[in-house]
């Protein structure tokens, strides 16, 4: 039985090699398309949060009303960051935007105290901005809302069709991927079809016959999924050197999570495959080998 291990662990060591290459590319091209869609996500994020709404403040508000009206702002779930302009702060604004001062025209500065703000992504929809609008507009400080809501209605628009395409083609890649990477157990396996029967027609069991073909995939799983990481990581550092304004879409919780799915998935598959194939082989009669 010793001599029959190592002729088993000679034999089988080429073609799983081979299975823990091609696995591991196929998981490198999922993982690269991982990498796309969450860098997608995140500069939508960023995208939707730059838009800015300007709450104007009415003429000869209190300073109490005013600062009451700050902190409500600054303390809704929708705030990201916000900035209180007074009349002259908005008035050196204007003049540092290259404008004329009107100062030999006009006696009375006519730009109103405001409260700029920056919402969340998730609030930055057509339907969320109204409902915002509504709301602060009914405070008796504030004289108008303004935010741009053509950008808005584009901006969400454009994401949407962006996200339903890198759905589609995540979808379809990760079908091919699982048939590509069952494939290519498969074909390692087909190497071994007569070394499963010899096994099994001298007496072994099949969880004997089993079981280190098991094994042996789980970890030959782990092992491309690692490698496919590995290689996504090269890509990413390698991208961010040459383009470091990437950086800034950086998400280690998603890179976090797509990695661990990568390393399941080869795992789950490989291990799924394997046990197919050598059943398969199991139930076969020799005949039907060749």
């Amino acid at each position: 039985m010793a001599q029959f291990g190592k002729g088993y662990a000679k034999r089988s060591t080429p073609s799983y090699f081979m299975a823990i290459v091609g696995v591991s590319i196929v998981l490198f091209l999922l993982g690269l398309l991982g990498w796309i869609v969450i860098n997608a996500n995140k500069l939508g994020q960023n995208f939707k949060e730059n838009v800015e709404v300007q709450v104007y403040v009415r003429e000869n508000v209190s300073a109490k009303d005013s600062a009451a009206l700050v902190q409500y702002i600054a303390g809704q779930p929708y705030t990201k960051s916000y900035e209180y302009l007074t009349k002259e702060l908005a008035r050196q604004r204007f003049i540092s935007d290259g404008n004329n001062d009107w100062g030999t025209v006009l006696d009375k500065n006519p730009l109103p105290a405001s409260v700029d703000f920056k919402i969340r992504s998730e609030y930055a929809n057509p339907d969320s901005l109204t409902k915002i609008k509504a709301d602060l507009i009914q405070n008796i400080a504030v004289s108008e809302v303004q935010y741009n809501q053509v950008l808005v209605s584009n901006l969400n628009n454009m994401i949407r069709k962006i996200s339903f395409i890198l759905l589609a083609v995540a979808i379809v890649i990760s079908v091919l991927v699982i048939i590509l990477i069952d494939n290519t157990i498969r074909l390692a396996m087909f190497s071994n079809r007569f070394l499963i029967k010899t096994m099994q027609m001298v007496g072994a069991t099949r969880w004997f016959i089993a079981k280190p073909m098991d094994v042996r995939a789980l970890i030959n799983g782990a092992v491309s999924g690692l490698i496919a990481i590995g290689g996504i990581i090269g890509v990413i550092f390698f991208t961010e050197k040459w383009l470091p304004e990437i950086r800034a879409l950086r998400d280690y919780t998603l890179l976090s999570a797509m990695c661990v799915v990568i390393v399941l998935l080869g795992i789950c598959i490989s291990f799924i495959s394997t046990h197919r194939s050598v059943l398969k082989y199991l139930k076969m009669k020799l005949d039907d080998l060749y």
